[in-house]
């Protein structure tokens, strides 16, 4: 059905001019500056973890645990800033190394969501998580075989909810990608790339936080609940 509408809504708009430099197209950093104050000085310790291909503008380190894409579509980039191979499970580095924690797009993918969070949190002493939401995975319909929870933020609680089959696979369809990725301008892009708080976690944290964990099997873990 959804598919269906897309489609109409296709037709009716003459694709005459191509698509609006919306802010996020480029980088993430441009539509996240719209919505958080990361509140970084000259001079403080950054940590980018799993900074792929767009590394975060105030990272000092970069953490990757792969230099090949296997998680990622694009070639790794460091912009000649120092690059550290490093699980995020168990990083290598001191407590309280960083004055800020930079991982975006990635908690939706790793193993562990506790024990990644625990060294987020022992490494840091502040920062910014971002994951994609349960709707935008299921509109790009790009799930399966990247991601592993959907993720929702309550004040300072992170909540990870495994995925079920049904929805790794989202609306079945490559519709919506292809109408907010194409080329041509259509009025649904500017409403999604405009509203970029709604599509993502956009996560801060000072200090602590907590984290629940939903498992399909209707168990549950806790940290710092």
């Amino acid at each position: 059905m959804l598919g269906t509408i897309l489609s109409l809504l296709q037709e009716q708009v003459p694709h005459t001019r191509k698509r609006s430099s919306f802010p996020g197209v480029e980088r993430r950093f441009d539509y996240q500056t719209r919505h958080i104050d990361f509140q970084i000085q000259p001079g403080m310790r950054v940590l980018d973890i799993g900074s792929g291909g767009e590394p975060f503008p105030h990272a000092t380190i970069l953490a990757e645990r792969f230099l090949e894409p296997k998680f990622r579509y694009e070639t790794l980039v460091t912009d000649n800033k120092p690059l550290v191979l490093a699980d995020i499970h168990q990083l290598p580095f001191p407590c309280k190394y960083f004055d800020f924690v930079y991982s975006a797009h990635v908690l939706q993918a790793i193993q562990d969501p506790i024990q990644a969070s625990l060294e987020i949190m022992r490494v840091g002493k502040r920062g910014y998580i971002e994951t994609p939401t349960l709707g935008k995975d299921a509109l790009f319909a790009w799930a399966r075989n990247l991601q592993k929870w959907h993720v929702l933020a309550i004040g300072s609680r992170l909540c990870f909810f495994e995925y079920t089959e049904r929805q790794l696979d989202g609306i079945n369809s490559k519709v919506w990608r292809q109408l907010i990725m194409g080329k041509k301008y259509h009025p649904l892009q500017e409403a999604f790339w405009n509203n970029q708080d709604i599509f993502n976690v956009m996560f801060q944290w000072e200090e602590t936080f907590s984290v629940v964990v939903f498992y399909l099997d209707g168990s549950m873990k806790t940290l710092n609940a």
